[in-house]
């Protein structure tokens, strides 16, 4: 039966999208764990789900306004990162406004209940060509950014004002992230929706914390944990049957549960 169903097309594209996402995801959740800007993610998820209702009601695509939108996002909070308030404010001001027009957007567009339902727990089962080909180029230029920039990203993920120190130009280089997130975090809602994005995000980098000796270590297992979860997640689910999204995150969240058990190596 199993080899029946990943014999299927949709399937297929699903282990694809999966297998490409926990390549460039994980890392993206080591940048999150590093710069401790965990609520992040929920604003970048909230103006996702506002593009994607935003291509919903102009009939275009809503992957590629995801992709602008939180693109904007990133860099728009940039400035705040260096501030004294630091992002909460301007995070959490972001978030409400964005689900407010994007709720407005969805009741204007009359989206039925189950076209808001997939833009919250995602349609791995529908994931399309291009869908893959932007999650090809972030599995290529997410590990490659942490191989070329891995002693700026080291310096600054441990101490901010030591990079400065050190010759990193902290605010280029925070802009870049942040902006790295906001897309990344959009080009995962196909796969997983926005509110469980974490399973392939920030659960494999928590778990990776307690396992990855060094930035490079960390990166490393939490892509090897994203792998572990995108296989047995979409598995397990073909097996009971159920959504994929839920199972992942609950394996996800197992795992990093399990990780927590660990004595926290040393860096």
């Amino acid at each position: 039966m199993i080899a029946d169903l990943l014999a299927l097309v949709p399937v297929q594209r699903a282990g694809l999208g999966l297998l490409l996402g926990a390549v460039a995801l994980p890392p993206v959740g080591v940048l999150i764990v590093g710069l401790d800007i965990y609520p992040v993610r929920f604003a970048i998820m909230h103006v996702a789900l506002l593009g994607s209702a935003i291509g919903l009601l102009t009939g275009t695509d809503p992957l590629l306004w995801a992709l602008l939108l939180c693109a904007l996002a990133g860099g728009g909070l940039a400035p705040f990162a260096t501030t004294s308030a630091g992002l909460s404010g301007a995070m959490g001001l972001l978030m409400s406004l964005a689900i407010a027009v994007a709720l407005l957007v969805l009741s204007i567009s009359g989206v039925n209940a189950n076209g808001a339902f997939e833009l919250l727990w995602g349609s791995i089962l529908s994931t399309r060509p291009v869908d893959l080909v932007v999650l090809g180029v972030l599995a290529v230029a997410i590990p490659a950014l942490f191989w070329w920039r891995r002693r700026d990203l080291s310096l600054l993920l441990h101490d901010r004002e030591l990079a400065a120190c050190s010759g990193v130009r902290t605010g280029p280089l925070t802009t870049a992230l942040l902006v790295v997130i906001a897309v990344s975090i959009a080009g995962a809602v196909k796969l997983t929706g926005a509110l469980l994005v974490d399973a392939l995000t920030l659960l494999p980098a928590l778990a990776a914390r307690r396992i990855g000796r060094g930035l490079t270590g960390m990166v490393v297992a939490s892509i090897g944990i994203g792998l572990v979860v995108a296989v047995a997640g979409l598995l397990l689910a073909l097996v009971l049957d159920q959504p994929p999204g839920p199972v992942l995150v609950l394996l996800a969240g197992v795992i990093a549960l399990l990780a927590q058990l660990l004595p926290m190596r040393r860096t």
